[in-house]
């Protein structure tokens, strides 16, 4: 059995915090050039090459892309076969975020109690989903997540009976209600199926997806551009102000569910989408 030290995981989750808020994913900046192109909107394009230049001074002065550096959400997969020392994991994970928001002066966002509102004072504890997965290394993906976009956000769960329009429906009625308020251009994400907490989660995990890379069915593949085309009709555009450039991407991800069941969830994603993944590989034990 290889095993990793918790030192590593703490290093690396200190660096992807700071990455991920400091330096926007290059599927982003290729999709926001491509939206400059066919923008018709003066106000639109002018929003377009700000949010552009605002992400190369970001990058060149290592500095948060956005003020709000958001709650950091990590999807952890770890391999059966690895073995985690000199600390437990989720401590690690936690560490990290505290050094990476501390080393990178990031805003730190977080409060004890959704009603006591005491800032914890380091933007832990961090929301962590993990899963378990074949192998002996262990993937770490942090997206940070501001909440002008999270709470944005919208679960349905709908008879069978509704159907996919009834879903369609409320896609677009969740986009259209959070207006410019998650700061558009925005990712869509969309889970369908499983239970409540299920639909949510893959919301979730959706907006990982890089731009331009679609759902493998196909018949979810034509959903995700049915859906960007008619939300970018919304004319809602480049931070509200108007335009055809609503969102850069609609990502679908689907599970089965229960014969009585059809939860829906949306998860919208700032511009910014941020997101920043390593792979770390176990060592073989000393002791072998």
């Amino acid at each position: 059995m290889k095993e990793i030290h918790v030192n590593e995981v703490i290093s690396a989750v200190e660096r992807l915090c700071i990455e991920a808020n400091c330096i926007l994913n290059q599927d982003v900046i290729d999709a926001l050039n491509k939206a400059l192109g066919i923008e018709e909107s003066s106000q639109g394009r002018e929003v377009l090459q700000q949010l552009l230049e605002n992400a190369e001074i970001a990058a060149k002065e290592n500095i948060p892309i956005c003020q709000d550096t958001g709650m950091a959400v990590l999807f952890v997969e770890v391999g059966q076969d690895l073995h985690i020392i000199g600390g437990d994991l989720t401590g690690a994970l936690n560490e990290g975020v505290r050094r990476g928001y501390e080393k990178g002066f990031l805003r730190k966002s977080i409060v004890k109690d959704p009603f006591n509102r005491i800032n914890t004072g380091d933007n832990t504890p961090a929301v962590i989903h993990y899963e378990i997965v074949s192998g002996d290394k262990i993937g770490i993906t942090i997206a940070p997540k501001g909440f002008g976009s999270e709470n944005m956000g919208a679960l349905k769960m709908f008879k069978p009976s509704d159907g996919l329009p009834a879903v369609k429906n409320f896609i677009m009625e969740t986009v259209d209600k959070a207006g410019p308020n998650p700061c558009p251009p925005i990712v869509v994400g969309v889970g369908l199926g499983g239970t409540m907490e299920k639909a949510a989660y893959l919301a979730k995990k959706a907006l990982l997806r890089p731009i331009g890379e679609s759902n493998p069915v196909e018949e979810y593949a034509q959903l995700e551009q049915e859906l960007l085309t008619k939300i970018n009709h919304l004319g809602i555009g480049p931070q509200g102000f108007g335009g055809r450039t609503t969102a850069l991407a609609v990502n679908i991800e689907v599970f089965p569910t229960h014969i009585a069941g059809l939860p829906a969830a949306v998860n919208i994603n700032c511009h910014v989408t941020r997101h920043r993944q390593v792979v770390l590989e176990g060592r073989v034990s000393s002791c072998e």
